[in-house]
């Protein structure tokens, strides 16, 4: 078996132009997503699908119960993969998953996901910390533009931010294309 998980996080409708959080550049990141797993399924690396359900049934992203909080079509769970719940940015905290991968002897993780500025970077954080080799693949990751003060900072700086400081002082950051070679 191999010693490698695929950690795909939050890849879920309310991220969808149809969502109601919409991402830029979300159906692409599911679609390399999508190719990364059935990659990994072929090499017999470890599946699991983190998804994030609010606590909190007004809240305005994954609420309990709602369509939103549903895996994208493009990356839906098989019956043999791994789901895991979480209510935090960092997939690792309040969840079973750090167990889960010690249980397995997995010793190096690939995340994909949303957003690259919150779950992403909070989970390939704690990944690292926990002493996991950690590799991102950034265009299988998508996130928005967001605000700060007066400034408006597009998705494509966020991201590229995000990414550079992961591969700075994390692992490794690539692409779906390098992944997959």
């Amino acid at each position: 078996m191999s010693k490698r998980a695929i950690i795909i996080v939050d890849l879920q409708k309310d991220y969808l132009a149809t969502g109601s959080f919409a991402l830029a550049g979300i159906d692409a990141a599911a679609a390399n997503a999508a190719r990364i797993i059935e990659a990994g399924r072929g090499r017999g690396d470890r599946i699991i699908h983190v998804h994030h359900i609010a606590r909190e049934a007004a809240s305005p992203l994954f609420a309990p119960g709602t369509e939103g909080i549903e895996p994208i079509p493009a990356v839906t769970p098989r019956e043999d993969d791994t789901v895991i719940v979480k209510n935090h940015p960092n997939s690792f905290r309040g969840t079973a998953l750090d167990e889960t991968l010690r249980n397995d002897g997995i010793e190096d993780v690939v995340v994909v996901g949303a957003m690259s500025d919150v779950c992403i970077d909070a989970t390939a954080r704690a990944a690292a910390d926990l002493g996991y080799n950690l590799t991102v693949v950034h265009d299988a990751c998508a996130t928005r533009d967001k605000a700060f003060g007066d400034s408006l900072v597009p998705a494509a700086q966020v991201h590229a931010t995000i990414m550079s400081a992961l591969e700075f002082g994390y692992g490794k950051v690539t692409t779906t294309a390098d992944f997959l070679s």
